[in-house]
């Protein structure tokens, strides 16, 4: 009997060292400030482009300290987030209002969040809002590149380089052109804006005068259209102008490197 009450007595002994343990760990786990949210994540389902969506993000400060917010940041200009305040005593709530702008978005989008806090298990907590952007019937430009890399080129010569524009949408696509010395050609006609019907493509040729030095070139051609999600296109033109005694002394240094 006196060997059962021994070990009665361990069992006991054991018991209360776990129940111990466990209220310890569960009176460090809420020490200091620490944040806990409702929800991390929010879908505002189907929207029209265009719309701006809100939603309100709650959170709480479940720990022993006061709860300091040290920032909030955003991925993108398009989501703004209005905070209720800044610090949070012990037990006290606080709100993040979320505003997206879906204007010249299309399709699934996620846009995120960021809470920086003086909590230390979590001093950086990412938020989440999505929408699905329905985007009505409309003109849709595309182009086949947007960027020309002309290398190496006679400074005397004029610059052309080819260009298909596309109209991936339903609607009539318009588009203009705007350069202050670049001109337009559809064959042989000079042009300044295009018309393009749906699902049509053409092929320009986009002109420029020979550069007034030699050196490094690098221009942008816009290209303006009724795309609403696409105002203003940019097409990129680099390359490096050389003049015909340049040329003629990069010509003979590597002759004998041409000519193997």
């Amino acid at each position: 009997m006196g060997k059962d009450k021994i070990s009665h007595l361990k069992i006991f002994a054991i018991i209360a060292l776990i129940i111990l343990a466990n209220s310890s760990f569960l009176l460090a786990r809420n020490q200091g400030p620490l944040l806990q949210l409702k929800e991390d994540t929010h879908d505002f389902g189907e929207v029209k482009e265009g719309e701006v969506v809100t939603h309100i993000f709650t959170f709480k400060n479940i720990g022993n300290e006061p709860l300091v917010i040290k920032r909030v940041r955003t991925t993108c200009g398009c989501t703004a987030a209005l905070l209720s305040k800044k610090t949070l005593k012990p037990g006290e709530q606080g709100e993040l209002q979320v505003k997206f702008n879906t204007r010249g978005y299309e399709g699934r989008i996620s846009r995120y969040i960021y809470l920086e806090t003086n909590d230390a298990r979590q001093p950086k907590k990412q938020l989440t809002v999505r929408a699905d952007i329905k985007v009505p019937p409309r003109p849709r430009i595309d182009v086949n590149h947007f960027s020309f890399d002309l290398g190496l080129f006679l400074q005397e010569a004029p610059i052309s380089f080819p260009v298909k524009i596309k109209n991936r949408g339903e609607r009539v696509l318009e588009v203009t052109f705007a350069h202050k010395e670049a001109t337009v050609w559809l064959g042989s006609a000079k042009i300044t804006s295009l018309k393009l019907k749906p699902h049509q493509e053409k092929d320009v040729i986009i002109k420029l005068p020979p550069p007034k030095r030699a050196g490094l070139i690098r221009e942008y051609i816009i290209l303006r259209s009724n795309d609403p999600l696409r105002r203003n296109l940019s097409l990129y033109v680099s390359g490096y102008a050389l003049t015909k005694k340049q040329l003629k002394e990069l010509f003979a240094k590597y002759k004998d490197i041409i000519e193997k």
